[in-house]
């Protein structure tokens, strides 16, 4: 198996109001997509992530669509410094997101911040001084 994520599919509630947040308020460009349809995948450097309906992602997973409790992982956006954190994080939260941790210094050394989007799924924003992960 090669060491890599090629996609990651996040199941949303609201369908419409999601794929506003990442497409129009958050700027990631979306890929052969047609209006009216319900799956839409966003090109990202290196890596994809789809939206579909979280009923139908469970249907198609053959797993419940309960939603309980924490999904156990975030999703995450590191940035070359600590003033971009700040400015991303800003802006996520101007397009609809949710503050769930302002960004602060952090145990491991770095600078970073959380944040819910629509559906409530954490996206971490950080500047990793010790690993260039941009």
């Amino acid at each position: 198996m090669k060491p890599k994520i090629s996609l990651v599919s996040l199941g949303v509630r609201d369908f419409r109001t999601t794929l506003a947040f990442y497409r129009d308020g958050l700027g990631l460009p979306v890929h052969n997509y047609s209006e009216g349809e319900d799956f839409c995948m966003l090109r990202l450097e290196g890596t994809w992530l789809s939206l579909y309906p979280r009923d139908k992602l469970a249907e198609d997973a053959t797993v419940k669509d309960d939603g309980v409790g924490f999904p156990g992982f975030s999703l995450a956006h590191n940035v070359a410094s600590r003033e971009e954190v700040d400015a991303v994080f800003a802006h996520a939260l101007a397009v609809g997101a949710t503050s769930v941790k302002a960004p602060q210094e952090v145990f491991w050394g770095g600078y970073s911040g959380y944040f819910a989007d629509p559906d409530g799924y954490l996206w971490e924003v950080a500047h990793n001084p010790f690993t260039d992960l941009t």
